[in-house]
């Protein structure tokens, strides 16, 4: 296994969650200062989303025609020079745009990225591995609403600092090769449907997930201030749910290598649903911080449990394609995520955002434990225990 390669790579990818961290709260509490109501608000966060879907159909032909690691290095300079342009131009109309070139350009960045650390990773080891790329995906965004708490949301300061961490990440990859090889008709990613109906619980997980990120950064700290804290506590609030995330994933990686994958699967579905049901409750209380983190650990849980199961199965062009899949499905999430959220919070209850949550939980526990719902990936997994 090429380590020097996992590391640089991983580091590249983490760069970029760092800077998304700090972005995405920024850009929703900037408007929530200019005065924006949480649906406009919401349509800004799920404007990504288009660009992840259009991301995800282009990224197998243009890996193809520029070569993986080629293509990589491209995106993390257009999604630097979005970044900037955020800064420069102080404008919703033309943030929209901005943050559709930024989807579109991460998008690209995490199916090439993925695909090259699950396909470095030996199947022995893949659930560890995935979950310390998990994990320090998970810390990169943590740090970002902390930094974005000491940097402050008067100034474009943390737009300039991203800035800089997305040139830190292209600088990373001009010395990695070795990326995936890629057929740009193989990998188009084509093929979506099948793939959700015969991975349906893997396919809403990643959907669930995307909405959850989207609203966490987005949505959630509009939500605390709305119900009653102050910026600073919320952002921190905020952070708690990524510490869930970032502490809890490589326990989990750990016992995907020693235990059963699904078993853990469904079960991370099960604490998201309890969790989910039990902010609204405990929000006032100090009970909402254990409640945060198991929120955060539970639905990063499900994403890297999917990466695992996902990079057991697949190889190079049929990875790269899945990981395209995955990321059309993220978009979707993204997309209806935080628009629903933000509709749902300002017309039928300020507490939409967890109860949406719940729901997409107890859709995940209904697929996860249907006949079948793994049969895909359970034949290929090594060892009598899977």
């Amino acid at each position: 296994m090429r380590w020097g390669t996992y590391l640089t790579v991983t580091a590249a990818v983490v760069i970029v969650g760092l800077a998304l961290g700090i972005t995405l709260p920024l850009v929703s509490l900037r408007l929530d200062g200019w005065g924006y109501d949480a649906f406009a608000i919401g349509i800004m966060a799920g404007m990504p989303a288009i660009g992840v879907i259009l991301g995800a159909k282009v990224a197998g032909r243009l890996a193809g025609f520029f070569g993986s690691e080629n293509l990589l290095r491209l995106v993390m300079g257009c999604s630097a020079l979005s970044v900037a342009l955020l800064a420069l131009w102080p404008s919703y109309a033309l943030w929209l745009i901005l943050r559709l070139v930024l989807g579109v350009s991460l998008t690209i960045t995490f199916i090439l990225g993925e695909s090259w650390i699950n396909q470095l990773i030996e199947d022995r080891l893949r659930g560890r591995l995935v979950a310390v790329y998990g994990s320090a995906f998970a810390v990169s965004q943590l740090c970002g609403p902390l930094l974005l708490g000491l940097i402050g949301t008067a100034s474009d300061l943390g737009f300039w600092f991203s800035t800089g961490l997305l040139v830190l990440g292209l600088v990373l990859l001009l010395g990695v090769s070795g990326a995936p090889k890629v057929n740009a008709q193989n990998a188009s990613g084509r093929g979506l449907t099948r793939f959700v109906r015969t991975l349906p619980a893997v396919a809403w997980a990643v959907v669930l997930f995307a909405g959850f990120e989207a609203m966490t950064l987005t949505l959630l700290p509009v939500y605390l201030i709305r119900e009653g804290f102050d910026a600073q506590l919320a952002l921190l609030m905020v952070s708690a749910v990524v510490v869930g995330d970032a502490t809890l994933q490589i326990p989990i990686g750990y016992l995907a290598d020693k235990l059963s994958r699904t078993a853990l699967y469904r079960a991370c579905g099960v604490v998201l649903l309890g969790s989910s049901l039990a902010i609204p409750f405990a929000l006032q209380t100090v009970l909402i911080w254990p409640v945060l983190l198991l929120f955060g650990a539970s639905a990063g849980g499900l994403y890297t449990l999917s990466l695992i199961l996902i990079g057991q199965r697949y190889r190079d062009d049929a990875l790269v394609r899945a990981n395209a899949h995955i990321a059309l499905l993220w978009g979707i999430g993204c997309l209806i995520g935080p628009m629903s959220s933000g509709a749902a919070s300002q017309w039928l209850s300020s507490h939409a955002l967890p109860w949406l949550m719940a729901t997409g939980a107890l859709m995940f526990i209904w697929l996860a434990w249907r006949r079948g719902a793994f049969a895909e990936v359970e034949p290929v997994a090594p060892g009598p225990s899977r």
